[in-house]
């Protein structure tokens, strides 16, 4: 898995970047007491995040296309402690978001950059294997991000919790300026304007575009579904803490050893059938969380990650791969549609949660991959094997 030093900067990157985006919801109900905010106030932490992603991927790719990726991501990951620092410190609710959308402003040169330096510097049979070390990568950070949150908030407070992220920020940090390469293969932009052109050609690509609107699904169903969660385990019956709310975000490292396996299934049954036997899978779990008993919904939880993640890893190495040219400005465009999603996830299933509670949640994700598994049979191309 770790061949050479590229993968494991690579998975530095990633960790790094999902480490500190999924860290709050394991502690949103305690947040929620703490402020006096209702569920679906709380839940605009998660998307504050998400919309600064949303607003500026597509211009750090474009930056990215002109300075360079390897000093794009090592600044980015820099930047990402201080957000994170003053997190501990914030006195109210409209603090923390704003903390949050800070946050949210330094993760694209991270990981929208990182994925694209993938599609570069590997051969295109390659790359979509790497693309899914880094999503398992991603999906160890977003588990580490949640667990040690939610671990540490009894014993030490959420406060501290923040801290102990930053700190493994900076770690993640030091190790990609020290283990990533300078690209090889990367023809730099001429200019700005040029860069800009590129990713105005990819706004004309119906299989880009149809390839964006299944990222905006994927972040929409993780984050309905592991934001109201959350209040759903926390409340009667289940009744869960912080701390056991942190370890059922276990089931998140299930993403972490079946997405390098991407790979070798798309070899086999060509990316389309892949995505969509995986959404089936998505939804099989989401309809198992229904079920009233914590163990079934743990194991419902399990199956949406690792099929989530295996979404995900094929439709980001697609675009990687499908751009000819201006790769960092194509992956920019997929990762606002992803984090787009990802705010309207955070917002849409609540009205759902306040007038029908968890499973009219589930509802709005089983249409979203319905509409996904759509979208994927129609547009994406039947590849010869």
């Amino acid at each position: 898995m770790f061949s050479d030093r590229r993968h494991i900067a690579v998975s530095f990157a990633a960790a790094g970047a999902f480490l500190n985006l999924y860290a709050p919801q394991a502690v949103l109900p305690l947040l929620a007491d703490e402020f006096g905010a209702s569920a679906a106030e709380i839940a605009m932490i998660m998307s504050a995040s998400t919309f600064a992603v949303a607003f500026t991927a597509p211009f750090t790719g474009v930056i990215a296309d002109v300075v360079g990726r390897k000093r794009v991501i090592a600044a980015a990951l820099a930047a990402l402690v201080i957000p994170t620092v003053m997190i501990a410190f914030v006195s109210s609710l409209d603090a923390l978001v704003f903390w949050r959308f800070m946050q949210g402003l330094a993760l694209p040169p991270i990981f929208a950059v990182t994925v694209a330096y993938i599609g570069g510097e590997w051969p295109a049979d390659e790359a979509t294997g790497v693309t899914g070390l880094y999503t398992a990568a991603a999906g160890l950070g977003g588990f580490l991000g949640r667990l040690l949150t939610g671990l540490l908030a009894e014993p030490i407070g959420w406060r501290n919790a923040f801290l102990v992220d930053a700190g493994l920020t900076a770690l993640c940090a030091i190790g990609v300026v020290t283990l990533l390469p300078r690209e090889k293969h990367f023809v730099r932009a001429t200019n700005l304007l040029a860069s800009l052109r590129q990713m105005l050609a990819h706004l004309r690509n119906p299989r880009l575009l149809a390839t964006f609107a299944v990222g905006f699904g994927v972040l929409f169903n993780f984050i309905a579904i592991f934001t109201f969660v959350s209040f759903h385990l926390a409340a009667p019956p289940y009744n869960l803490s912080a701390a056991a709310l942190g370890l059922i975000f276990t089931v998140y490292l299930l993403g972490t050893f079946t997405t390098p396996l991407v790979g070798r299934a798309v070899a086999r049954f060509g990316r389309r059938q892949v995505v969509v036997g995986a959404l089936a899978v998505w939804a099989g779990g989401v309809l198992l969380t229904l079920v009233p008993s914590l163990p079934a919904i743990i194991a419902g939880l399990a199956l949406a990650a690792a099929s989530g993640f295996f979404v995900q890893a094929c439709s980001q190495s697609y675009v990687a791969t499908r751009a000819q040219t201006g790769i960092s400005s194509a992956i920019g465009l997929y990762v606002t549609a992803f984090y787009i999603g990802g705010s309207a996830g955070a917002i849409v299933p609540g009205f759902g949660w306040q007038s029908g509670g968890w499973a009219a949640t589930a509802a709005f994700v089983l249409v979203m991959q319905a509409a996904m598994a759509l979208t994927v049979w129609l547009a994406w191309p039947q590849e010869r094997r």
